[in-house]
């Protein structure tokens, strides 16, 4: 089977899990983009943008990240987007246990995709990843290599929509993951 085919049956299996659907509503937003990219983008959860058409990263959020995927030099195309948890959690952010159980699904997929770097968009992109909260202001930026994965910390689009005073951190981040993969 191919990777398109096998990120297909795990997208079935989401659609289908009760436990991914409790407290949350919407369509499922198993993620997008090439199932052989080399940067996979994690963000938190799907807005309600995302819950209300199945695709991820579409609303403000979606936009300013899509662009600086751009002004990195890569195109959509080049790359994965996706979140650990696959729904619109009722409560606005979704809790640890939403997370954690997220991460079945997300283990499954990156397996396949097997990128050369996770990009994680913010504290639950990190806490999903890497089991442990992490002050983004300080860490953004930060290369992590645990594994065999290496994760590329920085900020969620949402944060920098709701204080632009952070727009240079995140343009200064994706510069210097631009410089990283070239």
């Amino acid at each position: 089977m191919t990777k398109s085919g096998k990120l297909q049956v795990i997208a079935s299996r989401i659609a289908r899990c009760k436990e991914c659907k409790a407290g949350k509503s919407g369509l499922p937003v198993p993620g997008e983009g090439n199932p052989d990219a080399d940067i996979v983008f994690l963000g938190e959860a799907p807005g309600k943008n995302e819950a209300a058409t199945g695709r991820p990263f579409i609303g403000r959020s979606g936009q300013l990240l899509r662009k600086h995927i751009r002004e990195a030099g890569l195109t959509e195309e080049d790359v994965y987007i996706t979140s650990p948890v696959k729904y619109l959690p009722d409560r606005g952010t979704p809790t640890k246990q939403d997370i954690r159980h997220g991460k079945i699904h997300l283990s499954e997929q990156l397996a396949v995709i097997n990128p050369k770097i996770i990009v994680l968009l913010g504290a639950t992109a990190v806490y999903a990843m890497l089991e442990r909260t992490e002050p983004i202001m300080k860490s953004h930026g930060t290369i992590i290599k645990e594994g065999e994965r290496t994760y590329f910390i920085t900020l969620h689009p949402a944060a920098v929509i709701r204080f632009p005073k952070y727009a240079p951190l995140m343009r200064q981040d994706f510069e210097k993951l631009a410089s990283l993969i070239s």
